[in-house]
């Protein structure tokens, strides 16, 4: 990105580095590539897909299966447009929008100005201007794409992806719209009362789910950072009101904890609180991480006390009660709802940045993606020392056979040792087993540690048990 002295820089080395890897190695792939590719939306390939997985079941297995006060939902990503209206979305989901008129790129306003150390999230499109006018007089305001003083004021662009599904023969208007979902929560509030009528939840319970949603992004930039398709984990609690400041700070320390046992070190995420709130909301809480490729800290995941406005609008606009009646007091009210939102696309960046790790190993560099052990997407590769000794193969494949029963594993022949090591090690596999001509007289194979690139030498009787403690570890 081209700036000039009055605007905050960044090095996008490493996030161009990760790009390379994702590509070359099946993590993320552009999508319709062979087209000429699609702004902003990417495919996954084996590995990612694999690593996306791992982290999805490690967020769902501490919501869910840790949790009785829990339960699971999987909502559809279209729902009846008058959802929508009630949320507020058709009338307020929306961005500021700039353009240049030299290059015809176009940025978002508020993302412009934070450019320059100006803070204007959730700031009006008045005050937005304001600030641009004020850039444009210090003449500091620049494109960041050509450098050109030539940008238009900020105006509203709407977030919202419409589809005419339901309708398909009728000429698209407004009347008949259907819109994809930009948010997975929409679901959950409509199946609120479905889910307390059928699984007799008692407050305070919460729903999750992870699924996809859809923006229409001014600019989706930074790879699988910010995309126009993207994956939501999200929970909402139900609580009474008097509960609220409880259940927030203990959702706080459960989230932040679970970046801890996910091996994220605390000096690499911090807290960071929203003063400008939205009018429902009583407090508002990000979780930033500190992302190598994208030069400092950005959001991945919000906590949000949102009053009990969301089930108030839908009750409303939709004619249905949405109140909880207490079987014992009889209170009748409507739940207020504490909120945890992460996007899981942002997640897998973040654990790509994390474990993203460039070491001098004699005269050249090693790449080795670190990731925790168990989020790893192949957590043993299995070699055979020649792919042509029909022997060491047999051998090979017969322990693969069994260890893939337990762990997510990998058969791989193809060229020399060293280069296997080093393919494993830019996949970020843990452990990587050889079985040599030694292993067909003493039944030991060679256990590589990916960290260390320590060897040792291991029964193959006693792998089963080896590996048990690695990764219990």
């Amino acid at each position: 990105m081209t700036a000039n002295n009055n605007m905050v820089k960044k090095d996008d080395t490493t996030l161009e580095k990760i790009v390379s890897l994702c590509k070359r190695r099946g993590f993320v792939y552009p999508s319709s590539e062979i087209y000429g590719g699609l702004a902003a939306i990417y495919d996954y390939g084996h590995y990612g897909t694999l690593l996306k997985n791992n982290i999805r079941d490690s967020w769902l297995k501490n919501m869910i299966q840790m949790r009785d006060d829990i339960v699971g939902l999987d909502s559809a990503i279209f729902m009846h447009p008058k959802t929508w209206v009630a949320s507020g979305h058709v009338g307020g989901f929306n961005d500021p929008q700039i353009d240049c008129k030299a290059c015809k790129n176009r940025f978002r306003a508020d993302h412009l100005l934070k450019n320059y150390g100006i803070e204007a999230d959730k700031a009006t499109l008045e005050e937005i201007n304001n600030n641009l006018i004020k850039l444009r007089e210090q003449k500091k305001l620049k494109c960041p794409n050509c450098g050109s003083t030539n940008l238009t004021d900020a105006k509203i662009f709407s977030l919202m992806v419409k589809s005419n599904i339901g309708s398909p023969t009728d000429e698209f208007t407004e009347e008949n719209v259907v819109y994809l979902r930009p948010e997975t929560c929409g679901g959950i509030y409509l199946e609120y009362k479905n889910t307390v009528d059928s699984l007799h939840k008692k407050l305070p319970f919460g729903i999750a789910q992870v699924g996809k949603a859809f923006r229409n992004e001014i600019v989706a930039r930074q790879f699988i950072f910010r995309t126009r398709e993207f994956e939501q984990m999200e929970m909402q609690y139900f609580l009474r009101p008097s509960m609220m400041k409880e259940k927030y700070e203990m959702w706080k320390e459960i989230r932040w904890n679970w970046y801890l046992a996910n091996g994220i070190t605390a000096d690499k995420i911090k807290w960071y609180k929203h003063e400008k709130l939205a009018h429902y909301a009583t407090d508002a809480y990000d979780i930033l991480y500190d992302f190598k490729s994208l030069g400092g800290f950005d959001e991945v995941e919000g906590i949000h006390a949102r009053g009990n406005w969301d089930l108030t609008q839908h009750s409303k606009f939709s004619g249905v009660d949405l109140s909880y009646t207490d079987e014992i007091t009889g209170d009748k009210f409507i739940p207020h709802i504490m909120e945890t939102s992460v996007g899981l696309n942002r997640l897998l960046l973040m654990f790509l940045d994390f474990a993203y790790t460039e070491e001098a190993v004699k005269d050249e560099i090693r790449i080795v993606m670190k990731f925790p052990k168990h989020l790893a997407p192949i957590k043993i590769a299995i070699f055979p020392l020649l792919r042509n000794k029909p022997e060491l193969v047999k051998k090979a494949k017969e322990l693969y056979s069994e260890l893939v029963k337990n762990y997510m594993c990998e058969f791989d022949d193809n060229g020399n040792i060293g280069k296997r090591y080093r393919r494993q090690d830019e996949i970020g596999t843990p452990y990587c087993v050889t079985v040599d001509f030694e292993t067909l007289e003493d039944g030991q194979v060679t256990v590589r540690d990916r960290d260390t690139m320590e060897q040792v030498r291991i029964k193959t009787s006693d792998l089963e048990n080896f590996f048990k403690d690695k990764f219990s570890a």
